[in-house]
């Protein structure tokens, strides 16, 4: 048993975790959740070595432990499938499997491919994965990454004495449901020789797989629920400390978009690869939704826009001026926002700080003569954090290490600090718990409120349905459909599905 004692990590200005009583059982699947900045993330890292508590006790099968890092964690038999995956993309399958421990296959100086190939094959055959050991890493699927993650902890077996521990960040964030049911069935037969802690914002999924679920919430454990002793309601409101709101998408704040002011047009715009052809208008306060499988065009559409991809042919334009030449800054310069589904890639500079992160794609604006006018910087940057509710110590806070609601709202805040009345957001709600959602909802409503037109790829259905004025279905590259989003007459989740697959 993997249990941990009165724990306690405190920040520079936050008590990450307080006095956090947790334990996993030989076998077991413990759940872990809680908002954003609720202290998941800090306990993970304790449990991982990559922190050390300033308090309280860790102990495996009552003897008491110190990991000093990850290494001393893997020895004890602590592994971690990270959200962002840690594989090196450049690198074979069986050279990621196996990073760190190829001194097993070196004969006289040279590393033993072959042996390292057909050790490779045994551990992805835990996880049921068939694929060639010498491929590269950058050209498997997101899903299939996953599996080479998970067969990567458990080369651990071999080297450990007893029983693994293996935590899941989000395992399951960018997976369709028979990616999800594959990994769970693979986590559940892997209960006979590993425990999990399944961390999740998807409720319904962390209480099918988890035998108890902590709820944590501002550094502490709340409760503790075993399997079927309470729904998601009930746990949703001990997250947030009160009933989440029943007009979570805030429908009754949608009000009608401005018919007579285009923002961005497109007219017959071809993509590359793609025989289609693209038209679409935004308008000022009009949410706009691109709803479609992977790779039906919703993300050519908005990189397009961004100026991040130049189309075959067909015309953009933004604002009644036609686009003649294609990239990012030339984007930015005509009010254009990019929040992108990759926020701790694309969206933040991690080790930066967040007024830094705030201004970034502004920086005409605060300097003059070659110098940064920084301390207009930084008020701008309190001035947000105020507005937006930003749990951040200061404005010199490491972007990197705030919680994912939190930047994803200083990715939102870079572009509404400068003035951008377009906002392409891709995903902006992925990974982030049901309160970090609704401020996001709040937001795009304010935005549609002050006239911004927003064109959006949404998380999930219901979530495109709540949110848009506007839904256009698109499959193959080709609009399918449009809905009119008004409220108290949505589309319904078979309507969009009807015209998607």
């Amino acid at each position: 048993m993997y249990q941990l004692k009165a724990v306690d990590k405190k920040f520079p200005g936050v008590h990450a975790l307080k006095a956090v009583d947790f334990e996993v059982k030989r076998g077991e699947v413990v759940g872990l959740v809680g908002e954003n900045g609720a202290g998941k993330s800090t306990l993970m890292k304790v449990i991982y070595g990559a922190y050390q508590p300033d308090g309280g006790e860790i102990s495996i099968d009552g003897r008491a432990v110190h990991f000093a890092n990850p290494r001393q964690a893997m020895e004890q038999g602590i592994g971690m499938v990270f959200q962002e995956q840690s594989l090196i993309p450049n690198l074979t399958v069986m050279e990621n499997v196996f990073l760190g421990q190829e001194a097993q296959f070196v004969r006289f100086g040279v590393i033993n491919r072959r042996a390292m190939a057909a050790a490779t094959r045994r551990q992805l055959a835990k996880v049921k994965l068939d694929i060639d050991p010498g491929m590269v890493t950058a050209d498997l699927s997101f899903a299939q990454r996953q599996l080479v993650e998970l067969a990567k902890v458990l080369t651990l077996e071999e080297r450990v004495e007893g029983d693994l521990v293996i935590l899941l960040d989000e395992p399951t964030s960018v997976l369709n449901r028979e990616e999800v049911e594959l990994l769970f069935g693979l986590v559940r037969e892997l209960t006979s020789r590993a425990s999990f802690i399944f961390v999740s914002h998807r409720m319904d999924e962390v209480m099918e797989l988890s035998d108890r679920i902590y709820v944590m919430k501002d550094g502490q454990v709340v409760d503790v629920v075993t399997r079927g002793a309470s729904d998601v309601e009930a746990i949703q409101k001990k997250m947030v400390g009160r009933s989440v709101d029943k007009e979570y998408y805030r429908e009754p704040r949608q009000k009608p978009y401005d018919p007579s002011r285009v923002l961005v047009e497109m007219d017959r715009v071809r993509f590359p690869g793609r025989a289609a052809e693209v038209s679409l208008k935004l308008h000022a306060g009009e949410v706009l939704c691109l709803v479609g499988t992977e790779g039906s065009g919703r993300e050519a559409v908005l990189r397009t826009i961004f100026g991040m991809r130049t189309p075959l042919a067909g015309r953009v334009s933004i604002k009644g001026r036609e686009v003649t030449r294609f990239s990012p800054r030339n984007a930015v310069e005509q009010g254009v926002g990019y929040v992108p589904r990759e926020r701790k890639i694309e969206g933040i500079v991690a080790g930066m700080s967040v007024y830094e992160n705030m201004t970034l794609s502004q920086m005409r604006r605060y300097s003059g003569a070659g110098v940064l006018r920084t301390g207009e910087e930084k008020a701008l940057a309190r001035d947000w954090i105020k507005k937006l509710s930003i749990k951040a110590h200061s404005e010199f806070a490491d972007c990197g290490n705030l919680s994912g609601g939190n930047q994803q709202k200083v990715v939102l805040s870079k572009w509404r600090s400068g003035g951008s009345d377009i906002m392409l957001l891709d995903h902006p709600t992925r990974g982030l718990d049901i309160g970090a959602k609704e401020d996001v909802y709040d937001m795009i409503r304010d935005m549609s409120d002050d006239g911004v037109g927003v064109v959006l790829v949404a998380d999930t259905l219901e979530e495109a349905i709540g949110l848009s004025h506007t839904i256009l279905v698109l499959k193959d590259g080709v609009i399918q459909q449009k809905f009119d989003g008004a409220p108290g007459a949505k589309p319904t989740l078979f309507d969009l599905l009807h015209y998607m697959i």
